[in-house]
């Protein structure tokens, strides 16, 4: 049973790895939707927690209990292997994935909008009952943010600084806790989503020792943030995620030009449709097994 649910979640973890590399596609939304959200960010909070208190403990000699009762707090049963998947997508799909975008753009955006419109049926269920002014124009501002966040023109900066890459990934990892939010097409912004890639094909160890650096420190900035607002204000929180999934979708227009200037439809219309259903159809498909896993966890044995 340990085993089969390991696999379930090498694959979950997969999932999320494999769209954090495409622009405009968050990782926490899928996280959201293979029902990973809320572990992921819990137990990130205990590792943050634990390493902090590490730190601080050991060199004034109060010993490392409290660190490592908030490490052991942290469900690893379910962090490994996600880990393993997450990692796995990336490396093997950096060489997929940025061909496709290149060669097949327009098919390739459908279908992701297709993935990400039939997904805010996550947050919104999350939300539940009937929302409130409040929460609506909150969700309305947030959308109005992200799609200004994501009509920023795309740059490139070669040959970066570590420095620079240590900054840019800990603004850029806190898309991955942040559903609807990119964090590669926040790269694609700050010029540094084509360095990274190469980097990741190339095995450029100093390039992504910087970038793991900078994803902890960020991380570990954000997270209790995050956690904070989803323990105080959780429905509001919610609310605004789905604000910033939707406003996001600007992202995933079929039809841009190179600098993401948005344009009319143009050619054959069939693929494009096609792509968007196939991405609908694969969250719908999520969607149902996530539930069938978590009513089988509650069902009770015998």
């Amino acid at each position: 049973m340990r085993t089969r649910q390991s696999l379930i979640d090498v694959v979950r973890g997969a999932l999320i790895g494999i769209v954090e590399i495409v622009p405009g596609v968050s990782g926490g939304t899928v996280a959201l939707i293979v029902g990973l959200y809320e572990t992921l960010i819990e137990s990130a909070g205990h590792v943050v927690r634990g390493v902090v208190k590490l730190l601080a403990d050991l060199p004034r000699g109060r010993g490392a209990a409290g660190g490592l009762q908030e490490l052991r707090s942290a469900r690893w049963s379910v962090l490994v292997p996600v880990g393993i998947g997450m990692v796995t997508a990336v490396v093997l799909g950096a060489r997929a994935i940025a061909p496709l975008l290149e060669e097949h753009p327009v098919p390739t955006r459908a279908f992701f909008a297709g993935l990400i419109i039939v997904s805010l049926v996550v947050p919104i269920r999350m939300v539940g009952g009937r929302w409130s002014v409040v929460e609506v124009g909150t969700a309305g501002v947030a959308a109005v943010v992200a799609f200004l966040l994501t009509s920023l023109p795309p740059s490139r900066v070669d040959d970066p600084s570590l420095w620079i890459v240590v900054g840019a990934a800990a603004v850029a990892i806190c898309a991955l806790v942040l559903p609807g939010l990119s964090g590669s097409f926040l790269l694609l912004a700050m010029g540094l989503y084509a360095p990274t890639l190469d980097a990741v094909n190339d095995r450029d160890l100093a390039y992504l020792g910087a970038f793991m650096v900078g994803a902890i420190l960020g991380l570990g900035s954000f997270v209790e943030v995050l956690r904070y607002l989803l323990r105080t204000h959780w429905r509001l929180t919610l609310a605004a995620m789905t604000g910033v999934m939707v406003g996001a979708l600007r992202a995933l227009w079929p039809w841009q030009d190179d600098d993401g200037a948005l344009l009319g439809a143009s050619g054959s219309l069939a693929p494009v449709v096609v792509a968007f259903l196939v991405g609908a159809a694969l969250v719908g498909a999520l969607l149902l097994l996530e539930r069938v896993l978590t009513t089988s966890e509650v069902e009770p044995a015998g």
